[in-house]
């Protein structure tokens, strides 16, 4: 049940948050790189503090993810893991699957979905 819609927009990054009762989906527009990272960061700090641990990612309409994007990711999936949580990632394509195959940060997560081609 979504209990309600977040948009916060900086630079090239758009973050959407529709909260759940324990859940969160959060939607990714634009570039998640080391200006935007803390953009990121804040929002998924803010649905901890809310108690929610289950979080999906929907990086479809995410066009680049730098390392400092990917650090906030591997952070947060740690953070809610410590608290019985997960952190899924859907609509994984481009720089962000590469990098999450080439590294094999992929496995940390706890689901990785790729975008249909």
């Amino acid at each position: 049940m979504v209990t309600g819609v977040y948009v916060q927009e900086v630079a090239d990054l758009n973050v959407e948050v529709q909260r759940g009762d324990c859940e969160a989906l959060v939607c990714l527009t634009g570039d998640l790189d080391k200006l935007t990272a803390p953009l990121l960061k804040d929002a998924l700090v803010q649905l901890f503090t809310e108690g929610r641990v289950q979080i999906v990612i929907d990086a479809a309409e995410l066009d680049f993810c730098d390392s400092s994007g990917l650090w906030v990711l591997v952070e947060h999936q740690r953070r809610v893991s410590a608290h019985a949580g997960s952190l899924g990632i859907v609509g994984v394509h481009g720089v962000l699957r590469r990098v999450l195959d080439v590294t094999g940060l992929k496995a940390a997560f706890d689901r990785v979905v790729h975008a249909e081609l």
